[in-house]
């Protein structure tokens, strides 16, 4: 078990928690130093700021960004960033821009496979949060017309399916260099999900860290044994540094909870060690 949690979701996009619940909810669980990175918005991290000293927590401040690389959907996390930071700021709003668009159009088409009024309820599930196909997910489940949330993704969402809408989101060195500029630390997010070929995955690491990329989720979600084993090759290979986190959305999802990560795998470098001496996370680092 560690103190680290550094992949985390709160209602500023489609975690069930507020953030200031979530940091309470971590606190609880053990966790010492914990990341809010929600999709494509930073809207969380000052409440979550403030929980954060309320519970003698470390918050480090982060974000999840949508990229296309290869016309794929990947998702980087940026940790230790500066929410402030212009360039960053633009390209989420642009971001977010894209993601009620596509919440329009995957409504349109649900609506036209049958189910009327998908959009307007995945809007009252969203809130001022974010919206994401999550909250879709959620109502088709509460309709009963699923066994389950990956049930209903199989079904209504992935590729090919009623809900589905190719997306175009940002590039990945576009999304490095937002990160980087922020001073943060661009991070390969559950690098096993995205069902590559060993040697796809290698190419993706390989031009990750060329463009500026510096470390990949070792412990992820509900990765088994042999996806940390995997991925903790890449990082080896790569020479990149490890990252750990939940991904974190709600409390009816498999394991792991918050507080329950393992100990990264022997070997790696913590990618935590790069504001280990500092407290909070160091000063923004300037992008080359």
């Amino acid at each position: 078990m560690t103190g680290y949690d550094l992949h985390t979701h709160s209602r500023a996009s489609d975690g069930v928690y507020a953030p200031d619940a979530l940091v309470a909810r971590a606190a609880a669980a053990g966790i010492r130093t914990l990341a809010l990175t929600d999709h494509d918005t930073t809207a969380g991290l000052a409440e979550g700021q403030a929980a954060a000293r309320q519970h003698g927590l470390q918050l480090v401040a982060g974000v999840e960004i949508s990229v296309t690389w290869e016309k794929r959907t990947l998702h980087l996390v940026g940790l230790a960033i500066d929410p402030t930071h212009a360039p960053l700021a633009a390209g989420l709003l642009e971001l977010q821009q894209i993601r009620a668009q596509r919440a329009r159009t995957i409504g349109q088409r649900l609506e036209k496979a049958g189910l009327p009024g998908i959009y307007e309820e995945a809007c009252r599930l969203a809130g001022d949060g974010m919206m994401t196909r999550t909250h879709f997910a959620a109502c088709i489940a509460r309709r009963g017309l699923a066994a389950d949330m990956r049930d209903v993704f199989n079904r209504y969402l992935s590729t090919g399916k009623p809900g589905h809408v190719p997306t175009c989101w940002v590039a990945m060195e576009t999304a490095i260099g937002w990160i980087r500029g922020a001073g943060g630390i661009a991070v390969l997010a559950h690098p096993q999900r995205y069902k590559l070929s060993g040697g796809w995955l290698r190419r993706l690491a390989g031009e990750f860290r060329d463009m500026g990329g510096e470390a990949v989720e070792v412990l992820s979600g509900t990765a088994a044994p042999g996806d940390v084993q995997a991925s903790a090759d890449l990082a080896r290979r790569h020479g990149l540094l490890a990252s750990c986190g939940s991904d974190f959305h709600g409390p009816d999802e498999a394991w792991p909870k918050l507080g329950r990560l393992p100990a990264l795998p022997a070997g790696l470098t913590p990618v935590w060690e790069c504001w280990r001496a500092a407290s909070p996370p160091p000063a923004p680092r300037p992008w080359p």
